[in-house]
């Protein structure tokens, strides 16, 4: 009798238990299949990935979400659409998007991008662009005639700023008074550049200068030293750029290997 007892308890307490154990692994059991916690952890994970980082509070909506994505799937299969050629193209993308994404990931983390590294890129972008910026004007128009044109109003005291506003081809300058605003010779077409460099602050082109867009007349508004960004402020943007670098030319031997017939 006694024996009897000790195992209808035990029978009790697995019976009590083994439910527990499923619901502590499981979201939910729907209609007899469980679905496991896990996805609510990957779902989660997606949502920080996206920038919407999940707080304990949303916990019941996730619980929710995996439950009825449950429940549609169930009936998608019920329905045979898990043997649709369409279905199954998708699900081939699908996990190629997935693995490939896991493969540049890990390049990600084997092959970051160091202090040093980003240390020599600023070294390099400083040793370019130190020098002096030119705060300068330009009037741009089609031929030398029409430049010329504008010299000779200049020198009857015409504004240069009102002269741009009404004549300048230029789009992006014309309408500000011709106004380039700081910027470093280099950043020039060379014709530009090369005239810019011989003026001295507040001169004008004494003739129209020729480029590729058509024929300036510039005037240098004032002149100072460059001035570079400090180390730590572009720290962060200079790694991101030597990283895709990195993964740029990582791609790009892969497929250089890669024996496609």
């Amino acid at each position: 009798m006694k024996t009897h007892l000790l195992h209808a308890v035990a029978a009790a307490t697995l019976i009590a238990v083994a439910p527990l154990g499923a619901f502590a692994q499981n979201a939910a059991i729907v209609n007899g299949k469980p679905v496991p916690k896990a996805r609510m952890d990957v779902l989660a994970q997606q949502l920080a990935n996206a920038g919407r980082p999940v707080t304990p509070e949303m916990q019941s909506q996730l619980r929710e979400e995996v439950i009825a994505r449950e429940v549609f799937m169930q009936e998608a299969k019920k329905q045979g659409l898990d043997n649709t050629e369409d279905y199954k193209n998708q699900l081939e993308l699908a996990r190629q998007a997935i693995l490939i994404r896991q493969l540049f990931e890990n390049y990600r983390k084997t092959n970051a991008v160091s202090d040093a590294d980003v240390q020599a890129e600023y070294d390099k972008f400083v040793a370019a662009n130190s020098g002096k910026e030119y705060k300068a004007r330009h009037i741009l128009v089609e031929t030398e005639d029409q430049a010329k044109k504008v010299l000779a109003d200049l020198k009857k005291g015409q504004k240069f700023e009102d002269i741009a506003k009404k004549q300048s081809k230029d789009p992006g300058s014309g309408a500000k008074g011709g106004d380039l605003d700081w910027a470093a010779p280099a950043s020039f077409v060379p014709e530009f550049s090369e005239a810019l460099l011989k003026l001295k602050k507040g001169e004008t082109t004494a003739a129209p200068v020729k480029s590729q867009f058509g024929y300036h007349i510039i005037r240098v508004d004032d002149i100072r030293q460059a001035e570079m960004p400090k180390f730590d402020d572009v720290k962060p943007q200079i790694a991101q750029q030597l990283q895709q670098q990195k993964m740029q030319k990582y791609q790009e031997e892969l497929r250089a290997k890669a024996k496609v017939e």
